[in-house]
């Protein structure tokens, strides 16, 4: 039976966040043994944590957790209860618009929610790891 654990960090609507929420990430994993997963749930995180803080005003969090079947569920809360949009197929050279298409690509699973924190409705933009 794995190891089950689950962490979240608050953070402002700040871009910094991001770079603070990835190395917070690459820290958790580390100290769990799951090196192998840092790179890509990096990459995961940077993605749904930058959304939040960019599309929104209010607080967010990075929520990161082990569940007993060994599946590692990186989510990001943000104060907007609008679903995010699809991703799409983005032409040429945009800087906008590849997040969730990023997602998709590298998780093995992904979806939204509806949430609560803060006392404020929102939502929770998750994506999920298996562990090799």
């Amino acid at each position: 039976m794995p190891e089950t654990w689950d962490y979240t960090l608050y953070v402002p609507n700040d871009l910094r966040a991001v770079t603070i929420s990835r190395r917070t990430l690459r820290l958790i994993l580390t100290m769990h043994g799951l090196i192998g997963l840092v790179d890509t749930a990096e990459l995961l995180a940077a993605e749904l944590v930058s959304n939040a803080v960019r599309h929104t005003k209010g607080p967010a969090a990075l929520r990161v957790r082990r569940s007993p079947e060994g599946v590692v569920w990186i989510g990001a809360w943000d104060a907007d209860p609008v679903p995010p949009e699809p991703p799409g197929v983005v032409a040429g050279l945009e800087e906008a618009g590849r997040g969730l298409g990023l997602v998709v690509a590298c998780a093995d699973g992904w979806g939204w929610q509806p949430s609560a924190r803060f006392g404020e409705r929102g939502k929770f933009v998750w994506c999920e790891l298996g562990v090799a």
